[in-house]
């Protein structure tokens, strides 16, 4: 095993597309603090890399995407208000660099996606997962309640209703459930999600890199409220561009597109 392997979490993947890879299977890749500390810089380091057009965020060999956050940390993490601010802010540091990521980020879920995992999931663009996957939320068992911006997200994703299903009850659902409530984007057979997601990734690769960015870019805008005008420049801009030459000339001339932007 590499020295690279035998970290928690690590960065790998080569070409068009990224990978984050969650490795801690003896706790189902339940996060800790040290690895929820250490997304940002791996999210950072794909956002700057010229080559990387997505991220996959996965859970390697170990069968499962991720079981929360590390419970044996509970009782130092979470004890007092100031150490749960902390713990809060370390953890919604990691999703909002997922977020804010420009390349799109695809979570390929096996196993257990549980309480912080779906927070994780949720950051991301697109959800694939496995007919065997497993999703909860079990704040209501623990005598807690889900981080604000993680519920916003929550409801965001799958509306009020289904939330509050999942949050009051604490049940888990398998993977095609998940998928009807809206909360996973597509199914796999198990042990073909990562698979599926590098397709995605391949897909997503073979477009311009330019209009990629800005649309995702413009989807968080328009979720923030940011009036239709405001984002006409974007459309403005595009026209102008050398992506949007090369995109239509090459649909003319039924080719492939060699877009500048990449």
């Amino acid at each position: 095993m590499s020295a690279k392997e035998k970290r928690p979490v690590y960065l790998a993947g080569s070409g068009s597309s990224a990978e984050i890879v969650i490795n801690a299977p003896q706790r189902r890749n339940a996060l800790s603090m040290s690895m929820w500390s250490a997304l940002p810089v791996l999210v950072r380091t794909v956002d700057a890399d010229t080559a990387a057009k997505a991220l996959i965020i996965h859970g390697g060999e170990g069968g499962h995407f991720a079981a929360g956050v590390d419970i044996s940390e509970f009782e130092t993490i979470y004890d007092g208000e100031e150490k749960t601010r902390q713990t809060t802010a370390i953890i919604s540091e990691a999703l909002d660099a997922i977020i804010k990521c420009r390349k799109p980020v695809i979570a390929a879920i096996e196993g257990s996606c549980f309480g912080a995992g779906i927070s994780l999931a949720v950051a991301c663009d697109v959800r694939i997962a496995s007919t065997s996957a497993r999703f909860g939320l079990p704040p209501a068992k623990l005598g807690i309640v889900y981080p604000p911006a993680d519920l916003r997200r929550l409801l965001e994703t799958i509306g009020a209703p289904a939330a509050k299903r999942m949050l009051f009850t604490a049940r888990r659902f398998t993977g095609g459930e998940a998928a009807q409530m809206g909360l996973v984007d597509e199914i796999a057979e198990e042990g073909l999600t990562l698979a599926a997601a590098r397709t995605m990734a391949d897909e997503i690769s073979g477009n311009s890199r330019w209009s990629v960015r800005t649309l995702k870019k413009m989807i968080g805008e328009i979720g923030s409220g940011v009036p239709d005008g405001d984002l006409l420049h974007h459309m403005v801009e595009g026209a102008a561009g050398e992506d949007f030459r090369e995109g239509y000339s090459a649909f003319l001339e039924k080719r492939k597109a060699s877009f500048p932007s990449g």
